[in-house]
């Protein structure tokens, strides 16, 4: 019985200091457009999303746009690369979000997951006019 206890606890702490991780796998979203948009519908699409989200978005080319966004102490730079059927954004560099060996502070994947998700939403409205 004290061998069942020990061994629950122990899992239950595993999982407790997992959940604590501050950092997880660097995200890099690659999405397909699924409905028909100009580049310059794209870029619109992203560079207003971008806004919204607090980013400073530049363009810096055709099918190029470098983003920055600063939380606090954190910041951090990123790259979209776009065309008409897709786009990725890309991690750059960022300072004080822990950034090695793949991994990143967790706040990195939740701020581009929610660029993305922006993204998308906008691309869609775009669709409808």
């Amino acid at each position: 019985m004290k061998t069942a206890h020990k061994l629950l606890f122990c899992l239950v702490s595993v999982a407790a200091l997992s959940g604590c991780a501050r950092t997880a796998p660097l995200l890099t979203p690659h999405s397909t457009i699924a409905t028909f948009n100009s580049a310059e519908q794209v870029k619109s699409a992203i560079l207003t999303a971008g806004h919204a989200c607090g980013w400073v978005m530049t363009p810096v080319a055709p099918g190029v746009i470098d983003g920055r966004l600063t939380h606090r102490d954190h910041s951090v730079s990123i790259r979209i690369n776009y065309n008409p059927l897709s786009y990725t954004i890309n991690y750059v560099s960022s300072t004080h979000l822990k950034a090695a060996n793949g991994k990143i502070h967790r706040g990195y994947n939740r701020w581009v997951n929610h660029l993305n998700n922006d993204i998308q939403v906008r691309l869609a409205a775009n669709s409808n006019k």
